[in-house]
């Protein structure tokens, strides 16, 4: 028995013995690839790698970015592609692919030339390129400098590689250094790691362009043009650098030099025959009139005049301000076919400045409407031509707009803040809450939906306080609600003038309430079946919009239009308007 169980504890414990030998074995032999790992892991890499960028002569690179485009050419002559020009300079860089035309646009200048071509014009004058504008593999190139000269681009050609780096005026480049200290220098890699590839060795005391930070590494761009990455600890910060503008200044333009007066315009509705002066009568407070002289009468540009050189005398010599209208005829075929081109636009100017200087205008007030949405583009084109060469005739521009809505025709076609960026002066056309075909009777311009359409401007598009014109109305509607059937009303109304509001509230003996929804007087009337209602615009009204005005620093108000007022409310929106409490 006894050997028996010896026999049998014996194999036991060599099974024993051999379990502890795999068990060191298995784990020295995952310490040895733990170890293998960490070190492939942590150790840096010698390797180096030609940036992608390199493969071919002048790659562009913008904010610290490659764009995977090429610039053509020489480096004296180079040639960037349109769409790095439009990427940098945004609408001030245009193309119309049918005409072969290309035209930059700043705030003073317009310059016009077509592909191929070295003869081009500056702000209507002949001007000569040195180096012409290049279709190559069916994308077109344009010559670098005329963006330097123009928008103040900076540019910056390597040596050797010839990576070229632009940079826009007023960009704020923070730098980094190598420190002197640093014997060896340090590795600008293709990423966050020193797992990363070497792409170019820097020495102590190389200057860096820092553009980003990612895991305790710092984005940046070396001296040679090159962009990696560069430890945090390797490097220290050093000064922010301001791009300067290379381009020519100008003083800019001073659109209202009213002596600390608000703006406080009237619009000349002039239909066939200019009005007879002398039934005008005194328009205290009034200081800018803007008839509506001109219109687009056809899809090649062409304007119609209707101006007057007595009406601009008779203006003048009160110390008023023309400001003439200029509208589309509210035609949305032919307001497509004139914006189209640069060829038509440039005819519409040159009409327009010809009769500003021969009828001796101080400004012009655009009023496009029933637009297509499809012409946002074409309409803000038109106004960066436009505006610069009215600038030069010491002339303002202003463009009246709706308030924000869904309508495709009457709003949607509005950006406003791009015009806004560009014209002297915007009007915000105020009225017709309630249109002459609205389905239901209210008021033409409640308070609160006024101030709401200004805020939405201000606020939603960034136009400037000191550039929004409130438009008020001198009319309103008598709305008609007619019993159409069980629970149907028929609804119709009819624009009235204020005195003929006040005759009506006269003959019929009303007694007016002011409605605090609305922020108006308000009156409601029956004649047999028939409800009559009007929300009434006066003083009061006119008061209350005025002081909106003041509350948002608007520059001002225009109105529409003159010849709907009663005689007291001239003098009611100047007090209102002009007084600084």
């Amino acid at each position: 028995m006894n050997l028996t169980t010896d026999q049998t504890n014996g194999p036991r414990r060599s099974r024993k013995r051999s379990g502890k030998w795999i068990f060191f074995l298995l784990l020295f032999v995952t310490a040895a690839i733990i170890a293998i790992w960490w070190k492939s892991a942590h150790s840096a890499n010698t390797s180096y790698i030609k940036p992608q960028y390199t493969s071919n002569p002048f790659p562009v690179m913008v904010e610290g970015k490659w764009t995977e485009a090429y610039a053509q050419g020489t480096e004296e002559g180079l040639l960037i592609p349109l769409t790095i020009a439009q990427q940098l300079m945004g609408d001030g860089v245009r193309y119309e692919e049918t005409t072969e035309s290309i035209i930059l646009t700043t705030e003073t200048k317009i310059l016009h030339f077509k592909t191929g071509e070295l003869d081009a014009t500056l702000n209507r004058k002949p001007f000569s390129l040195r180096f012409a504008a290049k279709k190559m593999e069916g994308d077109l190139y344009l010559p670098l400098a005329p963006f330097q000269e123009l928008f103040g681009v900076k540019v910056d050609i390597s040596k050797p590689e010839g990576i070229v780096s632009l940079f826009m005026p007023g960009e704020a480049i923070q730098h980094a250094g190598v420190p002197e200290k640093t014997s060896k220098g340090i590795k600008l890699r293709d990423g966050p790691g020193k797992s990363f590839a070497i792409i170019e060795d820097l020495p102590a005391g190389a200057d860096l362009k820092l553009w980003s930070e990612a895991e305790g590494w710092y984005k940046v761009q070396s001296k040679a043009g090159h962009i990696g990455y560069v430890s945090k600890g390797a490097v220290s910060l050093l000064a922010v650098e301001t791009i300067p503008s290379d381009a020519k200044t100008e003083e800019p333009f001073v659109a209202w030099k009213g002596s600390g007066k608000r703006i406080n315009l009237t619009w000349e509705a002039v239909y066939s025959a200019n009005p007879d002066t002398k039934k005008i009568g005194d328009l205290t407070g009034v200081n800018v009139v803007s008839p509506t002289w001109f219109e687009l009468i056809d899809g090649k540009g062409n304007v119609r005049s209707k101006a007057s050189a007595e009406y601009s005398a008779w203006a003048r010599s009160r110390g008023l301000q023309v400001w003439g209208l200029f509208s589309n005829s509210f035609e949305p075929d032919r307001t497509h076919t004139a914006l189209a081109s640069y060829e038509s636009r440039f005819t519409m100017i040159q009409q327009i400045l010809a009769y500003a200087k021969t009828f001796k205008l101080q400004g012009i007030n655009i009023d496009f409407e029933n637009v297509y949405t499809k012409d946002k583009d074409n309409l803000v084109q038109f106004v960066r031509e436009l505006t610069p060469l009215m600038h030069e005739q010491n002339l303002i521009v202003s463009i009246d707009v709706t308030p924000k809505s869904n309508s495709e025709m009457w709003s949607a076609f509005i950006d406003r803040e791009r015009l806004g960026a560009v014209v002297d002066f915007m009007m915000v056309m105020a009225y017709d809450e309630h249109w002459a075909a609205s389905p239901i009777a209210g008021s033409v311009s409640s308070l609160p939906w006024v101030e709401s359409s200004i805020k939405r401007i201000l606020e939603e598009d960034g136009v400037p306080s000191s550039k929004l014109i409130l438009g008020i109305p001198l009319y309103t509607r008598i709305w008609t609600e007619e019993p159409n059937g069980q629970d149907s009303v028929k609804v119709s109304s009819k624009t009235m003038g204020m005195g003929s509001v006040t005759q009506l509230i006269k003959d019929k003996k009303l007694k007016p309430v002011f409605s605090e929804e609305d922020g108006q007087n308000f009156v409601q009337f029956t004649e047999g079946k028939l409800v009559k209602k009007i929300w009434i615009e006066d003083a009061t009204s006119i008061k209350a919009r005025a002081e909106l005005a003041k509350k948002y620093n608007l520059a001002g108000v225009a109105t529409w239009k003159r010849g709907f007022e009663t005689n007291d409310i001239w003098g009611a929106l100047d007090t209102a308007l002009q007084s600084r409490q």
